[in-house]
């Protein structure tokens, strides 16, 4: 990259910094996260270049690392906030529930965590990492390079029961009550369902679409003709024992992952895989948002950054509040060298 080009790049952050203060600070939400938490603390003053580098080892080798990361995050901030609860085990641990099938990367955050342990031991959250990891990722992907702003601590508690994620079936309205339970807005929910741009789902996510929906024995009438013939290809109707395929959220990505606005205009024609996707072209202020999105990616990537930084307030500890873990996958007290 060029001076100029690094100089603009330089620039378009810190736009982005000083937009994402306003919007926190006009809503009263003020995050007490910080931009470079570890270096302006001088407690891990690499620990993002460190993420960056192991990200960037395990994306040249498997790119579907993007959505898994971005998955675990919406996992993780929808359900208590972003503390990490969901990369902590156990047998009735937020990983565990339904609504979690499938998810993955949590190998990725252990390495990483491992390898600042190495270099910073007892300084970076699982929550942060999380974060940056995720950001990294996208990054590569073809999203914008937004800011993350850290600091956040990990949570003591991961509870499957607590895990109210909506089905990918779930009703626009539905949909739409959910995010602004959280404190996001139509505008937020519109741009993060974005993220089905790239990765696969299980059949069982949409076999009502395709065979019985809404009990009537025949497929959503809202998904294109085609679409259905072949994703019916893809996923047989279910009988019991049967394995449940995966399929691409968006083929026009597939085994590329790549960050797109492809997902938008599949909307458009009736293209989409999930019900809940489909459902943007029948709300109140999507359509005209989907439109938009479809036809300037540029408008979609600042939006994503702006609403992604927006979930990663979502409830967060700092200060003196949970703790740093030693490991991902346990609190302090439960976890043994």
């Amino acid at each position: 990259m060029g001076r100029s080009m690094r100089a603009l790049a330089m620039l378009l952050v810190a736009v982005a910094v000083a937009m994402m203060r306003m919007e926190a600070a006009e809503a009263g939400t003020v995050p007490k996260l910080e931009w470079h938490y570890y270096k302006v603390h001088n407690t891990c003053r690499y620990a993002e270049e460190y993420v960056r580098h192991q990200v960037q080892i395990h994306w040249h080798s498997d790119k579907s690392i993007t959505p898994k990361l971005l998955h675990l995050l919406y996992a993780d901030c929808f359900v208590t906030g972003c503390d990490a609860s969901v990369l902590l085990d156990g047998p009735n641990s937020e990983k565990k529930a339904p609504q979690n099938a499938g998810l993955g990367a949590f190998v990725i955050i252990d390495k990483i965590k491992t390898v600042l342990e190495d270099r910073c031991p007892g300084v970076v959250s699982c929550a942060d990492i999380l974060h940056l990891a995720t950001r990294d990722a996208l990054k590569l992907a073809g999203a914008p390079a937004y800011p993350v702003f850290t600091g956040r601590r990990d949570g003591f508690k991961s509870d499957a029961a607590s895990v109210d994620l909506p089905s990918p079936s779930i009703s626009y309205h539905d949909a739409l009550s959910y995010f602004k339970s959280k404190g996001l807005s139509e505008l937020d929910m519109t741009t993060l369902l974005g993220a089905h741009s790239m990765g696969r789902t299980h059949c069982s996510f949409i076999v009502d679409r395709l065979y019985n929906y809404g009990g009537t024995g025949k497929p959503d009438p809202t998904m294109n003709a085609t679409l259905v013939d072949a994703l019916r290809k893809q996923c047989p109707p279910p009988q019991k024992g049967q394995h449940d395929p995966l399929v691409f959220l968006n083929p026009q990505s597939g085994t590329h992952f790549t960050f797109t606005e492809s997902y938008y205009q599949r909307i458009l024609t009736h293209e989409a895989v999930l019900g809940v996707d489909q459902q943007l072209l029948y709300g109140d202020e999507s359509p005209q948002i989907t439109k938009e999105f479809a036809a300037d990616f540029e408008e979609f990537r600042r939006s994503f950054a702006l609403s992604t930084y927006r979930m990663g307030n979502i409830n967060v500890l700092t200060g003196n509040q949970g703790e740093i873990r030693r490991h991902c996958r346990y609190t302090n007290k439960g976890f043994q060298n």
